[in-house]
């Protein structure tokens, strides 16, 4: 569903706020840079996955178990950084103050920074009722 005429504003007015508030934050949540990063990360462990399933079929064939043992770990990470690497990208990790899901209280600096974004948001949603 498109957003309407006056979402489309609100949501460019917090954006500038964003800009002027704090520029290296909103540069980092650009998503080209976030894009490239996540496609060459996971481009990296499917490729590491690859070899992993060589390495693995290799030790299967010759008489060296840790030749399999090697493979299959390298298969593991290679799908551990696949999966988290579409799934948390470098600008979301900052956004979220390298909390994650741990459930622990956010940095005091961050805190600040949502009160006066929330403030911002009642204030403007206030003037225009």
């Amino acid at each position: 569903m498109p957003l309407s005429e006056h979402e489309q504003r609100l949501l460019e007015q917090m954006e500038r706020a964003l800009y002027a508030e704090d520029p290296k934050f909103a540069t980092a949540l650009e998503g080209a840079g976030m894009r490239t990063h996540t496609r060459r990360r996971t481009g990296w462990a499917i490729a590491g996955f690859v070899v992993g399933l060589v390495l693995l079929m290799t030790g299967v064939m010759l008489p060296a178990i840790w030749i399999s043992v090697v493979g299959f770990l390298l298969m593991l990470t290679g799908a551990v950084l696949a999966v988290t690497g579409w799934r948390r990208s470098p600008g979301q990790a900052q956004a979220e103050g390298g909390s994650g899901s741990t459930g622990r209280a956010p940095r005091p600096r961050r805190a600040k920074m949502m009160n006066r974004i929330e403030e911002r948001w009642k204030r403007r949603r206030d003037e225009q009722a």
